[in-house]
């Protein structure tokens, strides 16, 4: 591969890192894949997001003659890096199924005409015959393969057009240089990806897994509602992604978040594609703070100032989290990434799995996954500790910012309690799950325990002071920590490991440390004056809206957090700030440097100015409170008034309609149970009754929103198991999460 230059600066990849990319040193393992690439040799690299991936092969592609081609499945990221490659002077273009007929007819042409340097491509492309055509016209040094996990059916987003790639290669002559990368891959996905993408003798580089930038947390027995709206209230100036499984859950969060009058988008495969488009870019543009999604959004977001992830629900294994926990703080500064766990969540992903068309052996390495995931939400190590160690990296230093590193409750010895759960365990013989385990444990009144005659058992209620969700979570514990086994499959059988034989005889003790919820506190990384960097992003923001970019296209956040700690007052010194390249200081480096003269020269007088308009800005936030609750207060007095509910002419009245149809009105007209109970004065309990008989009336009624369909199927099941005679008995066989409300709604429904 020839540099296209001839002279020894020309050569230097350090001159276009900062020639276009405006940094003078490389992060860790970005030289040497550079490197490799160059000498002509095939490249895995293995780096986590925000290390950057993606220079790796956009500066060998500026040094090389011909046309690079990056095939990547993420027709967002694809536009963002797009953008910003034009905007720093590296023409470059995409092809998918975003673009018109006229587009791709237009983008073709162009790319015949050597137009570009770079040509980004989804994966589906790979099936046109008129597109393999084009490429075997073009001289190809080098084929970027991003995301490419995708290419294993190990990986946790296996895509079948991603074995396309290896036969679209063997069409191009000579053969280009293969340059694949990823973020998370276990050492058999690594393997896949050599093997399917026929890599030779890949140089491979894996810069590690740690994100020391990351603030991990597991949140345990949560108001997951509540901790969501105080949390975001909390980063009302920062950018956040809420993850739910479900398009439900993203509906109902985003429906609770403006209602609170946080503004918030919300994105799902169940909006259409305007939709979708419309609130990524209030989000990319900054337009909106928070965005409520499934894990379908994110993939390929370009957006670095993203300050926190939070998962609303279990994911479904590690790889998948880490990769969607890892949008927080992709431009290095402090972000905080929490899972709010609720045992619920693994019923509803074994459901899943069971309902899912793939083979039994496939199952049971999601069952696997999903155990890992499990075990994470419950290990007492460092959390980020756990996650690099199911990568791979045996060695590695407690983070000392995760939820568990900075627990100052002190351990408590559980001794006592592990050697009681390990003798139950074996005089059970090893052949149940944790569930009979806590049963019997807890001295449970249980007709399965009595069948096997456990209640016969020495270790029969030994724990009966504690309850059985108490028991659950310490069984789950010493799994996590390796005092137990879990087999995998929809009904793991819990088992002891050496660790555990080593307590019961005594010869090592067990300590463990009950979570608490932390306090939700923004990342505190922005440096220098405050002032200067809203002053700056506003800068910013006029430049993006006016070339139709998004914000970070023109700097990155940690490029104006740089600007101001550095206060640059020449176009050298602005250089010299990291992400500051030439052509971008041609764009924009005066108006900038501008802006940081005149706060320099005025901040003296400025800063009585500022501090009456911070106070300015929360008196007028507060009469907005105020403003927002009258009128929540109005429209609820609206509708007593409608509805013939003033408390205070209730007295003597005989109104003409039941009071359950009323309830039925107000169900119907979008109010929740809690809102139609205060608007009535009367309990939730009597609002639910009021619902589920208007069902049994045959009134039309939204099912959907009063019962969650994972936990109906549940139900159903656990109806055909012990029948529909009693609450109770289908009570005790659902997760404690179904309540009696549920249950009956779904026998209502049914009428069974």
């Amino acid at each position: 591969m020839e540099a296209t230059g001839e002279n020894d600066m020309l050569q230097n990849p350090h001159f276009y890192l900062k020639q276009y990319f405006g940094y003078d040193s490389f992060k860790k393992g970005q030289e040497e894949l550079v490197n490799g690439i160059l000498q002509g040799r095939d490249v895995l690299g293995v780096m986590p997001t925000g290390a950057g991936k993606s220079l790796c092969y956009q500066l060998p592609a500026v040094m090389s003659d011909g046309v690079t081609l990056v095939i990547s499945p993420l027709i967002s990221l694809m536009k963002d890096q797009v953008d910003a490659l034009n905007q720093i002077g590296i023409p470059t273009v995409y092809i998918n199924s975003t673009l018109s007929a006229h587009d791709l007819n237009q983008r073709f042409r162009e790319i015949a005409e050597r137009k570009y340097k770079m040509v980004y491509v989804a994966p589906e492309r790979l099936d046109s015959e008129r597109f393999v055509r084009l490429v075997q016209e073009l001289n190809i040094p080098l084929v970027a393969v991003d995301e490419a996990h995708c290419v294993s059916q190990w990986g946790h987003d296996f895509r079948p057009s991603y074995l396309q790639i290896k036969h679209l290669i063997r069409r191009i002559e000579p053969r280009p240089v293969i340059a694949a990368f990823t973020a998370t891959a276990t050492d058999k996905v690594k393997h896949d990806i050599v093997r399917h993408l026929s890599l030779r003798d890949p140089l491979r580089v894996t810069t590690g897994y740690a994100r020391e930038n990351l603030a991990f947390s597991v949140i345990k027995g949560a108001d997951k509602r509540k901790f969501l709206a105080e949390y975001i209230r909390g980063q009302a100036e920062n950018c956040g992604i809420v993850y739910a499984s479900t398009r439900k859950e993203v509906e109902d969060c985003h429906r609770y978040l403006t209602r609170l009058g946080i503004k918030a988008g919300r994105y799902h495969a169940g909006l259409s594609d305007d939709e979708r488009k419309h609130g990524q870019e209030r989000f990319l543009y900054d337009e909106i703070k928070v965005m409520v999604a499934t894990n379908a959004f994110g993939m390929g977001i370009d957006k670095s100032n993203v300050r926190y992830v939070i998962h609303y629900n279990l994911p479904k294994n590690i790889e998948s989290y880490y990769q969607e926990a890892g949008r927080a703080g992709r431009d290095g500064e402090p972000g905080e990434c929490i899972l709010l766990f609720a045992p619920q969540d693994i019923q509803t992903h074994k459901f899943l799995i069971e309902q899912s068309e793939s083979d039994d052996e496939h199952k049971q390495i999601e069952y696997a996954n999903l155990r890992d995931m499990v075990d994470y939400c419950h290990t007492t190590d460092c959390l980020q500790r756990y996650i690099v160690r199911y990568f791979g990296e045996r060695e590695g230093q407690a983070c000392g910012i995760c939820g568990n590193c900075t627990d100052e409750r002190e351990m408590t010895d559980i001794t006592l309690e592990a050697q009681q759960i390990f003798s139950c365990i074996v005089r059970m013989r090893q052949r149940f799950g944790i569930t009979m385990t806590a049963k019997v444990l807890r001295g449970a009144n249980d007709s399965k325990v009595k069948q096997f005659g456990f209640d016969r058992l020495p270790t029969y209620g030994v724990m009966n002071r504690y309850k059985e969700k108490d028991i659950v979570n310490l069984l789950n514990v010493l799994a996590a920590d390796g005092y137990l086994r879990l087999s995998d499959g929809q009904y793991p059988v819990v088992s002891l490991t050496l660790r555990s034989k080593a307590v019961l005889e005594g010869k090592e003790r067990v300590y463990h440390r009950m979570f608490k919820v932390r306090d939700a506190v923004a990342a505190d990384g922005i440096t220098g004056s405050e002032a200067l960097f809203e002053q700056l992003r506003e800068l910013r923001k006029k430049f993006a809206v006016r070339e139709k970019v998004p914000p970070f296209t023109i700097f990155h956040d940690a490029t104006l957090r740089e600007m101001c700690v550095q206060l640059p007052q020449t176009g050298d010194d602005l250089l010299a700030v990291k992400g500051v390249g030439r052509t971008k200081y041609e764009k924009y480096g005066e108006a900038f440097l501008e802006c940081i003269r005149s706060f320099v020269s005025s901040r003296t007088e400025k800063e009585p100015v500022e501090r009456e308009q911070t106070e300015l800005n929360e008196e007028q936030r507060e009469r907005g409170v105020q403003r927002q609750e009258q009128l929540r207060l109005k429209d609820r007095q609206q509708l007593k008034a409608q509805h013939g509910l003033q408390k205070t002419n209730e007295a003597g009245q005989n109104n003409e309609t039941p009071s359950h149809l009323l309830s039925l009105d107000m169900f119907n007209k979008g109010l929740g149970i809690d809102e139609i109970a205060e608007v009535r004065g009367m309990s939730m309990t009597t609002i639910q009754e009021h619902l589920v008989r208007c069902g049994l009336q045959g009134a039309d009624l939204d099912w959907d929103r009063l019962i969650p369909a994972h936990q109906e199927k549940m139900i159903l099941a656990a109806i055909r198991e012990v029948g529909a005679g009693k609450l109770k008995p289908i009570k005790e066989v659902l997760p404690d999460e179904i309540d009696y409300f549920t249950i009956k709604a779904v026998i209502a429904k049914h009428m069974l």
